[in-house]
């Protein structure tokens, strides 16, 4: 199976911590994957070369990969050019996700052109449109696309004020209406209840990050919720 087939229906967890975060230890990301796998997860999302690789010594979970890298005449971070492309393809992870936003990207590349390039290179590699907007979505699809994600919904100029449960999660049904290809609900997923949304709407699979693994932020949600109380 690949790893859509393996992924449908479940929870992918996101392992990630940037090198200004206190996890940030390709260990500490191998370790937080065998404790996602424990509790059920179906796939891991994980960013950087060294973590995949370590993740997938300690899980035998699908990965998608991701590079996060600052580029300084692009707001586009997340596996941006094929210098990206071609790190993650040596770490043995079954799927990579790019930012698919419409957004200027590294050095004018366009986004077509990079799937060009990606799709000449490694023809076989399935690909995760990360996007904001429901027109994203859809150009992501027609660009070839193996699947199309919410991640970057709320998160651009473009997209800034939504979020992903608006409406009863108006913007993900329309795509999902909309589009064929099989759509990841990422992005604000941030309570069981909001993923089971997700999932009765019909979403092919639900990643969540931050609401499990990052600590830091977790904590400062709870301290910030009793500080009301005087």
């Amino acid at each position: 199976m690949n790893m859509l087939e393996r992924v449908k229906k479940g929870l992918i967890v996101s392992c990630q911590a940037l090198p200004d975060e206190p996890l940030h230890s390709a260990y500490i990301m191998g370790r937080l994957a065998v404790a996602a796998e424990l509790g059920g997860a179906v796939g891991i999302r994980a960013n950087s070369q060294v973590d995949i690789i370590e993740i997938k010594k300690n899980t035998n979970l699908p990965v998608i990969g991701i590079v996060k890298r600052d580029y300084p005449d692009s707001q586009v971070f997340i596996t941006a050019t094929m210098s990206e492309i071609d790190e993650l393809m040596v770490t043995g992870c079954e799927m990579i996700a790019l930012d698919a936003t419409d957004r200027l990207r590294p050095n004018g590349e366009t986004l077509a052109q990079l799937m060009t390039n990606i799709k000449a290179k490694y023809p076989d590699v399935l690909l995760m449109a990360d996007t904001a907007t429901i027109a994203e979505a859809i150009t992501a699809e027609k660009l070839g696309f193996d699947c199309v994600s919410t991640t970057l919904m709320g998160y651009t100029e473009q997209s800034s004020g939504d979020n992903i449960e608006d409406d009863d999660f108006s913007r993900l049904k329309e795509i999902l209406a909309t589009l064929s290809v099989p759509i990841i609900a990422e992005g604000h997923v941030d309570t069981p209840a909001k993923a089971k949304r997700c999932k009765e709407l019909g979403v092919h699979a639900i990643v969540v990050g931050s609401a499990i693994t990052r600590p830091k932020l977790i904590t400062e949600t709870f301290v910030a919720e009793m500080n009301e109380v005087q």
